[in-house]
């Protein structure tokens, strides 16, 4: 029984160290990008809603989703989703929505142009 419980609390402590460097990983990129300062609130918001919730991206919002990087794009996103508060989300689908929106975004921003 002994054994049980000492397995149990490696299990518990190396799931909280992996889940802590994961964080450190995400601020750590965050700060050395300059992440947060890459975006207006504005776009912050509307991007945050088109992923970890139900709406759309702008055009002006998804040219500033691209500027921002994908880098800084997916460590923002770890980040939010290691939050407490979006702990009852599916990791998952916010990824799987947050590659959707950064590839229409890339795209949008990629394709020329129509001729005035």
């Amino acid at each position: 029984m002994a054994s049980l419980n000492v397995s149990s609390a490696l299990v518990v402590l190396f799931l909280t160290c992996g889940a802590a460097m994961a964080t450190k990983e995400n601020d750590q990129i965050i700060k050395e990008n300059h992440c947060e300062t890459k975006m207006g609130l504005p776009c912050v918001l509307e991007a945050f809603t088109s992923i970890f919730e139900i709406g759309s991206i702008s055009n002006k919002c998804c040219g500033e989703l691209v500027g921002l990087g994908k880098v800084c794009h997916s460590a923002l996103v770890k980040r939010t989703l290691e939050n407490p508060l979006f702990k009852d989300l599916t990791p998952a689908t916010i990824i799987a929505k947050s590659i959707q929106t950064w590839n229409n975004c890339l795209a949008l921003i990629d394709s020329p142009s129509p001729s005035a």
